[in-house]
This record gives structure tokens, C-alpha cells and sequence, in this order.
């Protein structure tokens, strides 16, 4: 098995394997190759190719992280979820090919196309405090809101039958996909931290008291945020990114995140969304009338969020050794106390 490629010898690695792929890149040479900044679960760089004669010359390499933040971590899946949504009307990258076999860069790798003049919102620091939705003005970041919300719905009302998605659940872990999701979860955030704080014990056993039968069971996106998504100048959507969580169960678990996040973003940081924001219950209501669902389930749903996100947290606390005195997963705890406390 060839060792994995460094960062700085990605490149050179890549550019034979790029002519081979992308037609009318023959002599093509990757300039401008750069890491992303983007999230944290994958690792992504960017380049360009200079000589290319094909009808996109920006690119995007994507590999699974040194150390994995989720047990069940598998590039190919989120490849094979970018690739059959393509079908759909969600405008999604187009992914060019992926190598997940003994290969030159000795690492999974997928190669997608770039979406160019597009950017996300601000993920670090957070987009109420940085990046294009707090320069727009109220208008702007009322479109920004709505269309992530939209984006939702639409991912909800798809089929994933026929786009060949069943790979996406997970009946190992149960019987239907609520009870699915909680096993999944309490595995998941025991293999991230053999010595789980309290409140997380309390969480699962809450989540696992009051599971349910869902009405409707879709296609979740998993990391559903306005920072997953590219907008073009005007606000309008242009991409819709990162499919790692991607699995089937309750839609409302996608609306519960958005809002847990935004919550994150705005209020547990010590200040209001900024003007333009939707109100949470806006936000509730247009979901509803965009999917003609009810929202039943949103604490739940929740609670849900707010442990999964502390899986990759915690898994990064523990492989770092930060110790009590760097607490990243205070969010989650905090918002877990709000939550249960009334539950």
C-alpha cells in the first residue's frame, strides 16, 4: 500500500491522474492548489488547470481526514450520494471520478468540479458576525435564509428510490429510522468518547425513551446550513454541498439542525441574529407550507442534533488531548441543559 501522500506533493501526484480523467486536459498543468478552509470532516484543497481546453478549468480534490471524526467515516458514500443526486434538480457539483483502491496518493480521493463565482457563509468565525450574509443587507440575508430553507424541503420531496439511496440507511441499528438514528448516535458518540460527560448519557437516554414512528421518511441531507450551501452575487443558489451525513429518517431532523446551528451562531455566542434573520418561528411555518408537513417533533430532533454534532467534537477533543480546560462541545452541552430541562 503506497504511504499517504503529503499535503505538498498532492499535487504533482494528482496531474497525471487528472489528464488521465478529465478530457481535453492532456499537458494540463494544476496551478493555484490550495486547501480549503471549508469544514473539518473531509479534507478538501482547490486548484485550476492551466492548458486545459474542457469546458471547466476549477476543480476540487477531496480525501478522508488523517484521523476520521465518525466511526462509519466512507468518501465513497458521500461521492455516490454528489453523483446520484445529479439527477435530481438540487444543483449539486459535478463529480468527475473517484479511486477508493490502492491508488499513486495512498488514500481515498474523489475529484469533483468547482463552482465558481459562488461563496458559502462564514462557518469560522460565524456568518452573524463575518463573511458575505452579515455584509448583505436585510433583503439579501432574507433570501440567504429562505433558500437554505427551500434547498430543505426540496431535498425532502425527492424520491430516494429512484435515485438509488437505500444505501443510506441503516438497518443494523434498528427496525425503522428513528430507533435507527438513536443506536447509530449512541454508538457513534461512545467510539468518539469512552469517557462520555454526563449530559450526554442523559441525552441518549431521553432520545431513547421517546422514540417514535415518523410520518414521512426522506432523504436527509444531515448538515443542513446556510454554509453548506454556494450563493451566487445576487443570493441565488448555485451550489449544494457536502453530503458526508447524508442518510434516510425524519425530515425534521434537517430543520432541527439548521436551527440548532443558527442558534450556535447567534445566541449561545452572546448576540441576536442579525436583521433580516428569519425568527425561528418563521421559519417553522414556511417549511410547513413549502413540504405540507407538520412540524411534530422539533425537540426531539434536536436533542438529536446536538449530540451528533458533539460525535466529531468529541473525537477531536479526545485524539488532541485537550483536556477539561478546552471545552469545544460546550455548545452542545449548554443547549442540551436548555432543552431537557423541560422535556
Amino acid at each position: 500500500m503506497t504511504d499517504r501522500t503529503a499535503a505538498e506533493d498532492i499535487a504533482p501526484a494528482l496531474e497525471p491522474l487528472v489528464r488521465e480523467h478529465i478530457p481535453g486536459t492532456r499537458g494540463a498543468k494544476i496551478v493555484n492548489f490550495k486547501r480549503t478552509e471549508r469544514g473539518f470532516s473531509t479534507e478538501t484543497y482547490l486548484f485550476d488547470l492551466d492548458g486545459a481546453t474542457g469546458e471547466s478549468s476549477g476543480f476540487v480534490f477531496r480525501r478522508p481526514p488523517e484521523v476520521s471524526l465518525f466511526p462509519d467515516y466512507d468518501l465513497r458514500r458521500q461521492f455516490l450520494v454528489t453523483q446520484r443526486l445529479a439527477k435530481s434538480d438540487l444543483a449539486v457539483p459535478h463529480v468527475r471520478w473517484i479511486d477508493s483502491g490502492d491508488n499513486p496518493l495512498g488514500s481515498p480521493y474523489y475529484v469533483m468540479d468547482r463552482i465558481g463565482n459562488a461563496e458559502a457563509p462564514s462557518d469560522f468565525p460565524s456568518y452573524h458576525s463575518a463573511g458575505t450574509y452579515f455584509e448583505a443587507d436585510e433583503a439579501g440575508r432574507a433570501k440567504m435564509w429562505w433558500g437554505c430553507v427551500e434547498t430543505i424541503a426540496q431535498i425532502h420531496r425527492l424520491d430516494p428510490d429512484k435515485l438509488e439511496l437505500g444505501f443510506l440507511a441503516y438497518p443494523k441499528f434498528g427496525t425503522h429510522p428513528v430507533e435507527q438514528a438513536v443506536n447509530y448516535l449512541d454508538w457513534a458518540v461512545r467510539w468518539a468518547s469512552p469517557d462520555l460527560p454526563p449530559i450526554f448519557d442523559k441525552a441518549l437516554a431521553w432520545l431513547r425513551e421517546n422514540i417514535y414512528q415518523p410520518e414521512h421518511v426522506t432523504l436527509c441531507w444531515g448538515d443542513a446550513r446556510m454554509s453548506n450551501i454556494l450563493y451566487g452575487p445576487d443570493q441565488s443558489i448555485a451550489g449544494v454541498l457536502d453530503w458526508e451525513m447524508a442518510y434516510l429518517g425524519d425530515h425534521e431532523a434537517d430543520l432541527a439542525w439548521l436551527l440548532f446551528l443558527d442558534w450556535a451562531c447567534s445566541e449561545f455566542e452572546g448576540h441576536t441574529p442579525l436583521p433580516g434573520t428569519p425568527s425561528r418561528e418563521e421559519t417553522i411555518a414556511r417549511y410547513e407550507e413549502l413540504t405540507g408537513w407538520r412540524v411534530e417533533n422539533l425537540l426531539f430532533n434536536e436533542v438529536l442534533a446536538a449530540v451528533l454534532l458533539a460525535v466529531p467534537l468529541l473525537r477531536l477533543s479526545t485524539h488532541l488531548q485537550l483536556g477539561e480546560h478546552t471545552d469545544i462541545t460546550a455548545f452542545c452541552k449548554h443547549r442540551l441543559e436548555q432543552l431537557l430541562r423541560d422535556a
